[in-house]
């Protein structure tokens, strides 16, 4: 018999999945610079969006996923699948009339955000439980149905007065998961497991009239993954299946998501088929702050583009969405320590319990590099250098930690943001020198927003003496 509750045990072993899971359901929900008037915020969500079957002939969006994977379940197993997804919940901006009613309006300006219309993502859950035994042969059916619904939120300005409120509306969505299993010959009880969600929301264009995307979203599974859970024997990895294992592995058929094994490190007994390709038992970096919901930048850039943002433009993704709200908080408050850990760690290095064989003298070693008698830099050569006081002569005039100059960058230079700073005026930080004898000058361009900031936390752009041009003398 189907059930959809999951056993408490379950629900421990999907905590850690749920973390990754979580990245894939809201990769790219609001992108930097989290304003919902930016150009890369008007297109939304651009994976697994399961579309009404009235609609999905006319685009190249699906209306189902299939995932196929090998599983060794042990006798009297079950499995538990959770299908994730987001609802569009459509909000509008209305503002308080003098009689009690309510105008729609383009948007809301208060002291601290400026509200605007948004398509904000509803998280939804659709839990099935089963036992192995009952996946074979037809297999489980289980259709469920999500109901329209609305709600409104009202306004307050700074001074708690009523300005206007927040209307959202979800509309009705249905679906099916299918779920079977068939067992493959071969000395091993194996099984190919069968997961198809489908949307089967009866919703047509108006009219029997093409209708855009925009139209389509409300009544479409967003961001869909499934995460699938044996209570007793294991999954078989899709990426590095053992070698007997191989053919039956090719013949899986995944459309439109791919699975992998998840949770904790060296368990085979949970896999996330998700429409973002995964290696096996993917985590959350320790080093990430908090979710930026824009995986295809770095967080540490992010963080500090975030940062550099203006007033205004806080604002305005503050009233965006409470996860772009909290993008700006983390932003603002994230301490130096935090950042710092964003520049780069290595995961890859491993210990060394003894020293290799010695390689003859300028032989290259198993890496390819030559080894020479004596170090290429000693620390030593450092002593005697101040980059807050040494100063170098450009043109005539002596410049160090306070001057401005203008910056003229080179030929040498081959970064298109380099060049767009040519003409601009930068005020130098440090007088630098490098272990080959050059002299480079860090500075902050004058004008720059986030000038603050990256002096704040030591990240500067660096120029040579004959890129720039001095202002004036120093007093």
């Amino acid at each position: 018999m189907t059930v959809t509750a999951f056993a408490p045990e379950t629900e421990e072993r999907f905590v850690l999945a749920r973390q990754v899971a979580d990245a894939v359901l809201f990769e790219g929900y609001v992108l930097y610079p989290y304003r919902a008037s930016a150009a890369k915020n008007r297109l939304r969500w651009q994976f697994g969006v399961l579309v009404p079957p009235g609609w999905g002939t006319e685009c190249e969006e699906h209306d189902f996923q299939h995932t196929e994977c090998l599983m060794e379940p042990k006798a009297g197993a079950t499995l538990a699948v959770e299908v994730r997804f987001l609802h569009a919940r459509r909000r509008t901006v209305q503002r308080a009339r003098p009689d009690g009613g309510f105008d729609t309006v383009p948007e809301l300006r208060l002291e601290d955000r400026v509200l605007v219309p948004w398509d904000e993502g509803s998280e939804e859950r659709v839990e099935v439980v089963a036992s192995v035994d009952e996946l074979l042969g037809e297999g489980v059916t289980h259709p469920f149905r999500l109901p329209a619904r609305e709600d409104t939120e009202p306004v307050e300005d700074e001074a708690g007065r009523a300005v206007g409120r927040l209307v959202r509306r979800c509309e009705e969505i249905s679906g099916t998961v299918r779920l079977s299993a068939r067992e493959l010959d071969g000395p091993y009880r194996t099984m190919r497991l069968t997961a198809v969600v489908e949307n089967t929301s009866d919703w047509t264009p108006p009219d029997g009239r093409g209708a855009d995307r925009e139209a389509a979203l409300p009544h479409s599974l967003v961001a869909t993954h499934l995460l699938m859970a044996l209570s007793a024997g294991s999954f078989l990895s899709m990426t590095d299946p053992p070698e007997w294992a191989k053919g039956a592995v090719a013949a899986c058929r995944n459309l439109h998501t791919w699975p992998v094994l998840a949770g904790e490190p060296g368990r085979a007994d949970l896999v996330l088929s998700s429409p973002i390709i995964l290696q096996d038992s993917p985590a959350i970096a320790p080093e990430s702050p908090g979710a930026l919901y824009d995986a295809t930048e770095i967080d540490e850039i992010l963080a500090l583009r975030t940062a550099a943002l203006t007033d205004e433009e806080k604002r305005e993704a503050r009233g965006t969405d409470e996860r772009a709200a909290a993008v700006i908080e983390l932003a603002d408050s994230m301490p130096p320590e935090v950042l710092e850990r964003l520049h780069g760690a290595v995961r890859s290095l491993r210990e060394v319990t003894g020293p290799g064989p010695a390689a003859p003298d300028g032989f290259p070693d198993e890496f390819g590099v030559v080894r020479p008698d004596t170090p290429w830099w000693d620390p030593a050569s450092e002593e005697g250098f101040d980059p807050a006081q040494d100063r170098v002569v450009v043109d005539g005039r002596s410049v160090g930690q306070g001057s401005r100059v203008e910056l003229h960058p080179g030929l040498r230079r081959t970064d298109a943001q380099d060049i767009f700073l040519r003409g601009r005026t930068a005020k130098v930080e440090a007088v630098l020198h490098d272990v080959d004898g050059g002299v480079h000058l860090a500075v902050t361009v004058e004008g720059d927003p986030g000038a603050d900031v990256r002096r704040e936390q030591g990240r500067f752009l660096y120029f040579q003496p004959d890129e720039v041009t001095p202002l004036e003398d120093d007093v």
